[in-house]
């Protein structure tokens, strides 16, 4: 219950179409939403409230300090509801999310009062454009998201959190650290793929996560973190992380991958930490002698961001499949390296057909990137990407 998503991009014209009630429903979802957003504060104390009264025992989800959570769940929660018309991209996830949120303790009638306290914080706010329609359409379409979390929690055989100890923790730059950990049991995971991490100094407060290396034999695990504004995660791993803290993960999340049979090529894009699933799939893909050709474009404002630059060289000068490509928007240009943005030094090349295209960075990257790559006339069902930030 800690995401944060990212606006939704327009869909793949390869999605299965959704049937004109499903349609209809979403039209009436997002309608009322536009009309609510503007007061998603107000809409936010009365939703906690609420919820915390019909079900107390989830108050120990969320952590003491509510002023950084508010707004969080309710903007996670209706952009779930809006992607209803499109089961290609929310059932594998709402899945995903079903199972990492067996972490929390929750069950069946918690899924019941977070439904109820969110209709009834809209219908507060919303008043008289709160129709009885609007109200079924939201009703069947969260009954529709809880439905699919529930029944994949339940079906999930495998532990509900794993526990990892710190055993390096080194500040790359004065804002950015890499701590390296080792899991008591090693955490199933895919070169890729990500997962919500509690960390001691800020318990309660979830945050996304991705390893920068593919699954080892002893299960160790490395995270490169950048603390941002208003980060309080990132802010307390990046200063106050110490060998022998103890963190919490949970089911690993996402779908970014790179399929070595398909035969097509892949482009990957990464901005600033976003190199860190990146370079998990490089290093599983290492392992193998032949692999698609794979060239990477990895970006930042500055020379200073591309932190993990020299080690991408250094796998790429000795895997003739790999190419790097650093890309800088401030200063001097760098060898074989592109200038400007990553939206903008990716589609000099045109639209990319026959590739794979893989995109990690923050929200606004990725909007960014991705809006800019379709007017160019890369196809949307090349692109993957997750749709929930880190942190």
């Amino acid at each position: 219950m800690t995401a944060d998503a990212v606006s939704p991009l327009p869909r793949s014209s390869t999605h299965r179409e959704a049937p004109p009630a499903v349609t209809a429903m979403v039209g009436l979802i997002r309608d009322a939403w536009d009309k609510a957003e503007p007061f998603l504060p107000e809409i936010s104390q009365f939703f906690y409230g609420m919820l915390f009264t019909l079900a107390p025992a989830t108050r120990d989800f969320f952590p003491i300090n509510m002023e950084v959570q508010r707004g969080r769940l309710v903007r996670a929660l209706v952009h779930i509801v809006q992607m209803v018309d499109r089961p290609d991209d929310l059932v594998p996830f709402l899945k995903q999310l079903g199972r990492d949120h067996r972490k929390f303790g929750v069950i069946p009638r918690h899924y019941e009062a977070v439904g109820t306290a969110l209709l009834a914080s809209l219908k507060n706010h919303l008043g008289p454009e709160w129709t009885p329609e609007v109200e079924r359409a939201w009703a069947e379409a969260f009954t529709i998201v809880a439905r699919a979390m529930q029944d994949a929690a339940a079906a999930d055989q495998s532990p509900a959190s794993w526990s990892a100890t710190v055993v390096e923790h080194r500040r790359l730059t004065w804002d950015l650290a890499l701590v390296r950990l080792q899991p008591e049991h090693p955490v199933p995971y895919l070169p890729g793929q990500y997962m919500s991490v509690e960390v001691p100094q800020r318990p309660r407060l979830w945050r996304y996560l991705s390893p920068a290396n593919a699954p080892r034999e002893d299960g160790g695990m490395e995270f490169h973190v950048r603390a941002v504004d208003g980060g309080w995660v990132s802010r307390a791993i990046v200063s106050h992380t110490q060998s022998g803290d103890i963190w919490r993960f949970g089911p690993p999340l996402g779908r970014m991958r790179v399929d070595r049979e398909a035969g097509r090529d892949v482009l990957m894009i990464a901005g600033g930490t976003g190199i860190a699933p990146i370079s998990s799939i490089l290093d599983d893909l290492a392992q193998w002698g032949e692999n698609p050709k794979v060239r990477v474009f990895y970006g930042g404002q500055t020379r200073e961001d591309l932190y993990d630059l020299e080690q991408l060289r250094a796998l790429a000068a000795t895997n003739p499949w790999l190419t790097v490509v650093p890309v800088i928007e401030r200063g001097p240009g760098l060898a074989g390296g592109e200038s400007g943005t990553l939206a903008e030094a990716v589609t000099r090349y045109g639209a990319w057909p026959g590739h794979d295209v893989l995109v990690s960075g923050s929200p606004a990257m990725i909007r960014a990137t991705v809006s800019r790559m379709l007017v160019a006339g890369t196809a949307l069902d090349q692109v993957q990407y997750d749709p929930f930030t880190i942190d």
